[in-house]
């Protein structure tokens, strides 16, 4: 009897840190955006020049990175040359161009 309580409690203790491990897991995604935020943040705060003596002070504002709008157009061309000689040689060319233009623009986010 004794021994069937042991397994019961070590599946249970493996179960806990299962779920443990899920739970660091599926927060990652949320501390990644905490700390983008800071770093934006922080990048915006000394591009305005707002810092006042020594202290610096931070917002609570939230990052989201999926308030980004862009808009970008892209080009390729191509030209494949192919030459035959006599006794079957056989010469290609081939010459590609790409281009690429836009711009990304963050929007304010939503107020709800």
């Amino acid at each position: 009897m004794l021994r069937r309580k042991k397994a019961q409690s070590t599946a249970e203790y493996v179960i806990v840190l299962g779920l443990i491990v899920a739970a660091v897991i599926a927060m990652q995604t949320y501390v990644k955006r905490g700390f983008q935020g800071r770093i934006k943040d922080a990048v915006d705060y000394t591009d305005q020049g707002g810092q006042t003596g020594n202290a610096v002070a931070f917002t609570t504002k939230q990052y989201e990175p999926y308030y980004l709008e862009s808009k970008f157009g892209t080009g390729r061309t191509s030209e494949d040359t192919e030459n035959l000689a006599e006794g079957g040689a056989v010469s290609r060319a081939s010459t590609e161009t790409s281009t690429r233009s836009g711009s990304q623009t963050i929007l304010e986010p939503k107020t709800e």
